[in-house]
């Protein structure tokens, strides 16, 4: 009898767990990179068809008023990661090159990152692609609450190892061969181009693609890789909840387009632009190969998916479209910190719904943690999105969001937009903008003069919000 009870309890926990698994929804974020608000067809690009991230907007909700961090790749990440505004914890600007393997800079141990919650509460957790928060051992996405990593450590990589086989490669270069002057053009495939003053940065060295903690050899285009990896992780936990962080590279440089993508953009004139519609293109595909997957996987409809961009396009570096925004990837124009972000939830949100008032990256946190059932860090400051979103809630997420970078900072409260376009060197000179986002969405008509009161409001809050804020760890 006593067996008997052992067994019949030990059928209904069984039970009971996959009761609890099949109320916990999948999470992916599918995180592109240095992709400007104006690239996708459902942000109104025509010129490069990108028909399986627009799916995601047609089947589910698209954000008009979607935030970053930060306007850059590792702040931006930071704050998508441990659901607070990086500046709090003092990681304001964006490790590149040699900073990468500074044992002082990276994601602070003290953060409870969105996979430590979600592991937390029963999901399996993997991160595929970029990392960027931290290059040394007590970085790693393993001691952030990952249970699977495949991709890289700092902050870009090489799509295809040299000698660059079956791509087109556009390099930035400061002298060009023989004295030349704008692009050199050789005739196997690659480029150099001196339009940005200076070389392509050092993207792998010391930066190996690695699986686990264990360097492997990547052959494959690395965007089409990353969707093998993660296809395979769909695939092998489609019996359990997970977490997916899908984090490309694409579209970041250095520009290299595969040459059946390069081919479909034959017709694009500017070989600059055609590398970067292939690599657009390139990405798009793969997308729609993860939401292949989760069909194949019968999963679709317990899956929420995110689609968001780290920031927004370099327009010189990348021929970056913004559009109808002001401003590029670095700066506190909209154009760097409003990007192209939407949700799919089959059967549990609005499809083809557009959503125009402000959201935040913070929100995917808050939203995946309410929907895991997992108990979140009190601190983190986003919002759950899906009463927004199916009209139970009908206030704003958001009323005020708060940036800081160097002698850069941004604020907006309401419509209102605060600018201050400064460095650590002119701080105390750099003139502070106002704009009426309302009325002007490209940040044209500066009121700060003609509006001194509402000015000095919004000064006011920024640094109220700035006094909580930690100096940051370089």
């Amino acid at each position: 009898m006593k067996l008997k009870s052992a067994i019949f309890g030990l059928l209904v926990l069984c039970c009971v767990q996959n009761i609890l698994s099949a109320d916990q929804p999948n999470i992916i974020v599918l995180f592109a990179d240095d992709l400007g608000y104006g690239e996708l067809s459902c942000q109104g690009n025509a010129e490069i068809p990108t028909p399986h991230i627009d799916s995601i907007a047609n089947n589910g909700v698209r954000f008009t008023n979607g935030y970053v961090t930060g306007p850059n790749c590792s702040p931006s990440r930071a704050g998508l990661l441990s659901g607070r505004i990086p500046t709090r914890f003092g990681y304001e600007n964006n490790p590149i090159g040699h900073r990468n393997e500074d044992p002082t800079i990276g994601l602070p141990a003290k953060e409870v990152t969105i996979a430590e919650t979600l592991q937390n509460a029963g999901y399996t957790t993997g991160i595929i692609g970029k990392w960027h928060q931290g290059g040394t051992a007590a970085y790693h996405p393993f001691r952030h609450g990952f249970d699977e990593f495949f991709g890289f450590m700092h902050e870009g990589h090489y799509f295809v190892p040299p000698p660059y086989k079956g791509v087109t490669t556009m390099l930035r270069r400061k002298t060009l061969p023989g004295g030349a002057k704008g692009r050199w053009i050789g005739n196997k495939d690659f480029i150099y181009t001196d339009h940005m003053g200076g070389n392509e940065p050092d993207y792998d060295a010391d930066n190996p693609i690695t699986r686990g903690g264990q360097p492997v050899v990547e052959t494959e285009y690395l965007t089409d890789a990353l969707t093998r990896e993660a296809v395979d992780f769909i695939d092998r936990h489609d019996d359990k909840p997970f977490f997916l962080y899908l984090a490309y590279n694409a579209v970041h440089s250095p520009l290299q387009g595969a040459d059946a993508y390069m081919e479909k953009f034959s017709h694009i004139e500017d070989i600059h632009r055609r590398i970067f519609a292939a690599m657009l293109a390139n990405m798009d595909d793969s997308v729609g190969a993860v939401m292949e997957q989760l069909r194949k996987s019968g999963i679709e409809e317990n899956t929420m998916v995110f689609f968001v961009s780290d920031n927004g396009g370099p327009t010189r570096e990348l021929t970056s479209s913004n559009l109808p925004l002001k401003g590029e990837k670095g700066s506190m124009y909209e154009g760097a910190l409003r990007v192209p972000f939407m949700v799919q939830w089959k059967g549990s949100l609005p499809a083809g719904k557009v959503y125009d008032k402000p959201v935040s990256s913070l929100d995917i946190y808050a939203t995946a943690a309410k929907l895991a059932g997992a108990i979140a860090p009190k601190q983190i400051e986003g919002v759950d999105l899906v009463p927004y979103l199916t009209g139970k809630n009908t206030g704003t997420p958001h009323e005020t969001l708060f940036w800081r970078q160097g002698g850069k900072a941004g604020l907006r409260h309401g419509d209102w937009k605060l600018v201050r376009m400064g460095n650590k060197k002119n701080i105390g000179k750099a003139q502070w903008e106002l704009y009426d986002l309302s009325k002007d969405i490209s940040e044209e008509k500066n009121l700060a003069k003609a509006n001194p009161d509402r000015l000095a409001e919004l000064v006011a809050l920024w640094e109220k919000m700035n006094s909580e804020m930690r100096e940051p760890m370089f």
